[in-house]
């Protein structure tokens, strides 16, 4: 076999193939024995027709289209490797030349993925938010804690703003009542917009036994997104009531024995999750900077596949969860279908060239995945899909997913470096170091790698 490369943009290659006829003969034979067991002769037990026979009866045509069909894949494969080409996605194959007993000529055009220099990204500069716990901040903190062991005692009076009242609803849509539009006994908090739109205003001034009808757009069930007619009946005011600020309650929400010790521990705890955030913040900003400073060539099937990929996730899944439509959710966000086309082509372009750049400094800085950071990576995705880990890491194996997941923590790693080499500065202009948090910021590279450039790991495999 014979076989040259000419590029034709920088991500995109043909391969021009000539095998000789004598390397067929595997696929030859492969294909004669493939029709053997599909067709009967008079004369002759299945599985024994001569291939002169099969020639005669089914033509020679249909063998050699057999046995190329069989044999192309092969002969590629051996072409791309000959070649040492990274491919992405499927190739387009034409058969330019097929003479019995001569020759077989193909091309192949195929997407690679871009060569790219990596420039010297120790300058990188950036700036975040600097990691401020304010006594408010912590008062909040604590205040939210205080409303979680609240209590509630019914009152006969009209219902207020906090307020936690006993509720049945029914909804109609074109004055039908809705099959999933009556519920009774619903606990509700006014002024928590955990239901509808207007429901606060339509049960404050209510008592125990009152009654209101107001219009609200219904956020899920089968009338989703519809404009629907709801009466809500009050059947008990309760008022809650939240216990004291002082040592007995430290006691109660928590292992401290004072207020003060509580207030304290809220303190580091916000401080710890600003800090989390800021080193999250840097990656982010640190990989904005290195991607202008990359040029990076996305080679054009493999974007339009992801952004493809991106409006049917969108369409069919969160938003389907949500009930609503894409109509529905460009309204909501304020936006035209124009808008939302450009803005998910750049989200698409953006999650491509970081892949694409990241895999690069994993060659250039020749980082390697351990087992311990594989099971780490695997148990936080575990925990964001939802699922057990072993009912995670069956699934990833069962799908071959594991080299995927390895890919993911690769990149993690590597922005780690690059974020590692960068000054990086709070808004007081005070130098940020993020060592302590060199694990998380990596998990975090390594989550954001693998939901920005999902693609091409697909593509590579195919």
């Amino acid at each position: 076999m014979k076989s040259a490369v000419e590029t034709l943009n920088p991500t995109r290659v043909r391969l021009t193939v000539e095998v000789p006829f004598e390397e067929l003969k595997d696929s030859l034979d492969a294909a004669y024995k493939k029709i053997n067991q599909q067709v009967t002769v008079k004369g002759f037990r299945k599985g024994k027709i001569p291939a002169r026979v099969i020639d005669q009866r089914f033509g020679r045509g249909a063998v050699l289209e057999e046995a190329v069909n069989d044999a192309l894949p092969k002969f590629y494969t051996e072409a791309v490797n000959e070649a040492e080409l990274n491919v992405l996605g499927q190739p387009e194959v034409d058969i330019t030349e097929l003479k019995d007993n001569e020759t077989l000529s193909f091309t192949a055009e195929v997407d690679v993925r871009p060569t790219i220099e990596i420039p010297d990204y120790s300058g990188i500069e950036v700036e975040v938010d600097a990691v401020e716990v304010s006594d408010e901040d912590v008062d909040k903190a604590v205040e939210d804690l205080r409303g979680r062991f609240a209590s509630t005692a019914p009152v006969e009076r009209a219902a207020e703003d906090g307020d936690v009242v006993t509720i049945d609803l029914e909804a109609k849509v074109d004055g039908e009542v809705l099959e999933d539009g009556v519920a009774s006994g619903v606990s509700y908090t006014i002024g928590s917009g955990e239901l509808l739109e207007g429901i606060d205003d339509a049960v404050k001034g209510l008592a125990a036994d009152g009654e209101a009808t107001f219009t609200s757009e219904l956020k899920g069930g089968s009338a989703a997104g519809k404009e629907a007619e709801v009466t809500v009946k009050v059947t008990q005011v309760a008022k809650r009531e939240l216990p004291e600020l002082d040592d007995d309650f430290a006691q109660l929400a928590s292992e401290f024995d004072t207020l003060d010790e509580l207030k304290g521990d809220s303190r580091k705890r916000l401080e710890t999750a600003r800090q989390f955030d800021q080193a999250t913040q840097a990656q982010e900003r640190v990989l904005d900077k290195l991607l202008e400073l990359v040029e990076v060539p996305v080679p054009e099937k493999l974007l339009e596949d992801e952004i493809r990929t991106r409006k049917h996730n969108l369409e069919h899944h969160q938003l389907g969860q949500m009930g609503l439509d894409l109509g529905k959710y460009l309204e909501i966000q304020g936006k035209t279908e124009e808008e939302f086309d450009a803005e998910t082509r750049e989200q698409a372009v953006k999650g491509i060239k970081t892949q694409f750049i990241l895999d690069e400094l994993v060659n250039k800085e020749k980082l390697n995945v351990n087992q311990e950071e594989l099971t780490e990576h695997l148990m936080r995705r575990a925990q964001s899909s939802g699922m057990s880990p072993d009912q995670f890491a069956q699934a990833v194996v069962e799908g071959g997913q594991v080299p995927m997941l390895v890919g993911e923590v690769a990149r993690g790693k590597a922005l780690a470096v690059v974020v590692e080499a960068a000054t990086v500065k709070d808004t007081n202009g005070q130098v940020v170091d993020l060592d302590d948090e060199d694990e998380a910021a990596e998990g975090e590279a390594a989550e954001a790698a693998a939901d920005s450039a999902k693609a091409d790991e697909e593509k590579a495999e195919g």
